[in-house]
């Protein structure tokens, strides 16, 4: 019976472990993540996290082609 307990008692003690290096790790993520210049403007994350499932409007495929694109929208 006290093997089950003591079972019990160490699987709660895993789970808080776990929630308190869940908390660290966000709040290292937290002060490590903000830039030298301040925080990234909320509008500005928005926009680059929209981005990130839109399809890509170009490929390239070597650094001719790169710069051509650059050139011509520049």
């Amino acid at each position: 019976m006290s093997t089950i307990i003591t079972a019990k008692k160490l699987n709660t003690e895993l789970v808080n472990l776990e929630q308190k290096v869940q908390t660290m790790r966000s709040l290292l993520i937290c002060l490590i993540g903000q830039d030298k210049e301040g925080e990234y403007r909320p509008e500005f994350v928005r926009k680059i996290l929209g981005a990130i499932g839109e399809k890509a409007e170009y490929s390239f495929k070597d650094e001719k082609t790169f710069l051509s694109q650059l050139k011509k929208y520049a």
